[in-house]
């Protein structure tokens, strides 16, 4: 399918009555641990241009991120647990 629903949290408290409205849902995904050593350069180039993720689905909608991407090349995968 090229189609996946992704399940998100929203924090109490937002009033989306209003045309103007906005929200920040919470994917689990905000963050992505990079071995001990390995993160500062990576954090470097995230300043000046975009990286994206590799995520897998559960049936449920919950995500994990499987690998970091930097255009085609994969940075840094998961292990297997």
């Amino acid at each position: 399918a090229d189609e996946a629903d992704i399940s998100g949290h929203v924090a109490e408290g937002w009033d989306l009555r209003g045309e103007e409205a906005t929200i920040a849902p919470d994917y689990g995904v905000e963050r992505f641990y990079l071995p001990e050593g390995e993160g500062m350069a990576i954090q470097n180039d995230m300043r000046v241009r975009p990286f994206g993720i590799r995520l897998a689905l559960a049936g449920d909608g919950t995500a994990q991120i499987k690998a970091l991407v930097d255009g085609d090349k994969t940075l840094f995968e998961e292990p297997l647990y």
